[in-house]
């Protein structure tokens, strides 16, 4: 975070007042810190942009689903190969190095479509040159995977395309100037975690293929100095992995076996054997590296998952650091629900209808000179220097109190930024913009891909308030409700005190539809993972729920029963183990979380309920959840004390803790699997 260096002398953004009230006042940036020539990307910019978003079929999961759908077809259809001692069931590593990048390949189709795009051609002349060209298309599943294929590359080849059309788009809004990277922002480090995730995961892959290949190696040796002679099998213990099977030598004497297959030899039958001394082994079935197999692909799938991030990560933050930029001026929210910045246009000063958002840390922490806000090198050679007129500087001093008095208690503030780089979606982009209390200027940089807003698969829509041209949301549409996608809009303080009246008695929020939903679905999660672990008894797998129940039989408690009570001197929060009393001097805020309540308390703690249920998806549908009505009165009631109920709650409205009971049935549940076991 960069100090406000002559924050006192700032010259204040120029804008219209006449239509817009207080409380939608963005938080201006001082002039000195946006590089000369930058231009607004107003609304009808942003909506040509958000015009060439990709489209919504080629959403990754409908590729993703039909390339999956296509290969368990393909793999339940394909005939059961017979190890033989023509063809014995060899290591094959050709084939797990293919199912490797097949399952990179998925991933990438979500993440990145450039290397999707060269996974499924490595994936697609894998299988020809194993398969052959006349044996492509053998029955209706080859007919299923060449449609998926393509349907796939189709998507993947409309996103890239996509992404160019928007790059191009936002380039042309911002004009010919370009601009380098505050010296601040620059040297953000990314992939980091990535290069070290990607190092342990593939170290245990390498690990993985050399016991495997030193498996296949032993047995090459062993089998050189052996004899082969065959056997009669004269009985079979088993019938899945780790079957055995007694064999008779021409000799008379017998060995015991570990088979794979015992299905291919029953008794009676002959098999082909290599005998070294002691050691004995099928020629079908000379070894078993199936379990290295499977570590390997475990582990270098998201090792070079994890590589190819940090590569990328790399990759965009020299081009970010070291080539000069196009620069937008935008306004920016952070979203109080989930964390992300949405970005809306500059003339959308309502903050209506969000253009992208991405998740985003600060680039930099107290830098040595904090007064340099952008490099030397600019396009003139010189920065401008700050506003010499005091009144002026008054003048946004006020404008930023009021901003942030404004916003206090319920969203975070709209804010004045410039954006760095030229946004698309899957990109990376950086901003300077005014911290939410106004004294300080953060520089953020993205470190999730910029997700153009609507383009989901589901998208959530909010239906801002009918506008009039020439107002501040009026970005040139025709008026009336328009759906939009975006942070939760919390309403103002003001704004929900209006609409109330103090109650006689308390005032409760309980867990509603939705949140006993999600109480059920973990409920059910807890009584299976019980089944599934306790079935054959006590083993090491039992250490599972030990670390695991404590938190389900918590979230479960609190998700099915969860209260929150309001009276004249405070509040009753009943959660998974007790009520407790927060008095109204003590609560110093109320947030949501996407399943959580959160009360920020003097002294610095906090209160927390989770789950609540998941806000979003009653967002999605359009209803509002109990969680999110509860710290909406809650703030009002905090400020308003006029408003707060006459009494304090009874006993009985203060609500009681569902978790001894769910113990209990999770005690009885554990008790009733082990009998029946």
């Amino acid at each position: 975070m960069i100090a406000l260096a002559g924050r006192t002398r700032g010259q204040p953004a120029s804008r219209s007042h006449d239509n817009t009230d207080v409380s939608e006042l963005p938080l201006p940036l001082p002039a000195e810190h946006i590089p000369p020539g930058t231009r607004d990307w107003r609304g009808t910019d942003t909506a040509r942009w958000a015009a060439a978003a990709p489209a919504r079929w080629t959403h990754p999961l409908w590729a993703v689903a039909a390339l999956s759908a296509a290969a368990v077809w393909s793999i339940a259809a394909a005939p059961d190969d017979i190890c033989t001692v023509a063809r014995p069931c060899d290591a094959d590593w050709e084939y797990v190095a293919l199912s490797l990048v097949a399952v990179l390949t998925l991933y990438w189709t979500w993440r990145q479509p450039r290397l999707a795009l060269a996974g499924l051609a490595v994936t697609a002349g894998g299988a020809l040159l194993d398969a052959g060209p006349t044996a492509l298309v053998t029955g209706p599943q080859d007919v299923a995977m060449l449609g998926a294929l393509a349907f796939a590359l189709l998507t993947l080849a409309h996103r890239v395309a996509a992404r160019r059309r928007q790059r191009s788009l936002a380039e042309a809004a911002a004009g010919p100037e370009r601009h380098r990277l505050p010296a601040e922002v620059r040297g953000f480090r990314r992939g980091r975690v990535s290069f070290v995730m990607a190092s342990l995961l593939l170290a245990v892959s390498l690990f993985a293929l050399w016991r495997g290949q030193s498996l296949v190696t032993g047995y090459e040796d062993r089998a050189e100095r052996g004899t082969r002679t065959t056997a009669q099998v004269t009985e079979v213990d088993g019938d899945d992995d780790g079957a055995t099977m007694k064999v008779t030598l021409p000799d008379g004497s017998t060995r015991r076996l570990t088979v794979l297959f015992p299905e291919d030899h029953p008794v009676g039958s002959t098999v082909v054997l290599v005998v070294d001394g002691g050691w004995t082994r099928l020629v079908a079935e000379p070894y078993d590296i199936v379990g290295w197999q499977l570590l390997l692909l475990g582990t270098a799938v998201p090792g070079l998952a994890f590589l190819a991030n940090g590569l990328t990560g790399q990759r965009r933050q020299r081009r970010l650091d070291t080539i000069p930029l196009p620069v937008l001026k935008v306004l920016v929210r952070e979203g109080e629900d989930n964390g992300r910045t949405w970005v809306y246009a500059a003339d959308d000063l309502t903050a209506r209808r969000p253009v992208l958002s991405f998740h985003s840390l600060y680039a930099v922490d107290d830098p040595d000179d904090p007064t340099d806000a952008y490099p030397e090198d600019m396009a003139n050679g010189e920065r401008p220097g700050p506003a010499a007129d005091d009144m002026e500087a008054v003048r946004w001093e006020r404008e930023i109190a009021e901003a942030v008095a404004a916003c206090q208690d319920t969203e975070p503030p709209l804010r004045e930024a410039v954006l760095y780089g030229a946004p698309r979606a899957g990109g990376e982009i950086a901003f300077l913009a005014m911290a939410d209390d106004g004294d300080e200027l953060e520089a953020e940089r993205s470190v999730t891909p910029v997700k153009p807003v609507g383009v989901g698969l589901f998208p959530r829509t909010t239906w801002g308030a009918r506008t009039r041209p020439g107002d501040p949301g009026d970005l040139g549409g025709a008026g009336g409700p328009e759906p939009t996608r975006g942070p939760r809009r919390t309403r103002s303080i003001a704004e929900t005190a209006r609409g109330m009246t103090r109650t006689s008695d308390p005032l409760v929020w309980s867990a509603d539809r939705g949140s006993r939903i999600v109480g059920l679905l973990l409920l059910l999660v807890q009584g299976g993972g019980t089944w599934a672990i306790l079935e054959d008894g006590f083993s090491w797998q039992s250490l599972l729920l030990v670390i695991g129940l404590p938190w389900l039989v918590h979230s479960v408690s609190t998700a099915l029963n969860w209260r929150v009570t309001a009276d004249r001197d405070g509040v009753w929060i009943a959660g998974a183990w007790r009520v407790r009393r927060l008095r109204w001097d003590e609560i110093a805020g109320v947030h949501q979380g996407s399943d959580s309540i959160r009360f920020s308390l003097t002294g610095g703690r906090d209160v927390e309920l989770s789950p609540t249920g998941a806000a979003a998806i009653q967002q999605m549908r359009g209803g509002t959840a109990a969680a999110t009505r509860a710290v909406d009165t809650l703030r009002v009631l905090r400020h308003h004390p006029e408003l707060r109920p006459a009494r304090d709650a009874d006993p009985a409205e203060q609500g009681m803790p569902l978790g001894p009971l769910v113990v209990t049935a999770a005690v009885l549940w554990g008790v009733a699997v082990l009998m029946l076991s």
